[in-house]
């Protein structure tokens, strides 16, 4: 794709890299959360500083990977975390690139896991295993089995069709008039991201809360 725009110079940078993992809070070490961090947030940004003058330059534009969890989060706040952290740097630079004609671009994907395999499925076992004696006093092995269960079947009921967030990401980093957030999901899922966005904090605690109790 650079090379088609090779006359114009240096046009788009995609700042894809993610991890994630499922976990509640008190059940991550500290060192998780830096690395989250880190590969999610800070990766991104240390790259976008390494190409700005470039892409000041010629004018080019700026997509990230983002997510529908940027909004609220089912058991793996570590990673929802980090991405309601990179959309609002995105929407910090978007507006300052708007005097040099760069355009930032953000791309919402929802439940992409069976396209991505960003997440494996987990095994109760495992994460009982590296839970702290702390956090074994609170919880037991039947409550953990049933998180996990409930992660494992968000994870399968994920979409193959990985093509559509591939097609936002092109018409990002082509369109003439880009988006400045591309939001590729289920229409459930999006139903949710309304009632967060749009409905007091009590009513997206109470669905999320009942969602988890199933």
């Amino acid at each position: 794709l650079l090379s088609h725009f090779s006359y114009t110079g240096f046009w788009g940078l995609v700042n894809n890299a993610g991890i994630s993992t499922f976990g509640e809070t008190g059940w991550l070490p500290m060192e998780t959360y830096e690395k989250f961090a880190d590969v999610n947030l800070l990766g991104s940004i240390r790259t976008t500083l390494e190409f700005l003058p470039l892409l000041r330059k010629y004018k080019g534009r700026i997509v990230f990977m983002s997510s529908i969890i940027a909004y609220f989060t089912l058991g793996n706040g570590v990673y929802s975390m980090t991405k309601a952290a990179i959309e609002k740097f995105c929407d910090a630079l978007r507006l300052e690139m708007k005097k040099f004609g760069v355009h930032v671009c953000i791309i919402q994907p929802g439940n992409y896991a069976r396209s991505t395999k960003i997440q494996p499925p987990l095994s109760a076992e495992e994460i009982w295993s590296e839970l702290s004696e702390e956090e074994k006093a609170v919880y037991n092995k039947e409550y953990v089995q049933e998180r996990v269960n409930f992660f494992n079947n968000i994870l399968s009921e994920g979409s193959t069709n990985g093509n559509e967030v591939v097609d936002a990401m092109v018409d990002a980093l082509t369109s003439p008039a880009p988006k400045a957030r591309y939001m590729v999901a289920k229409l459930k899922e999006k139903v949710l991201v309304f009632v967060c966005a749009l409905f007091p904090t009590v009513v997206m605690d109470s669905v999320l809360s009942y969602a988890l109790s199933k």
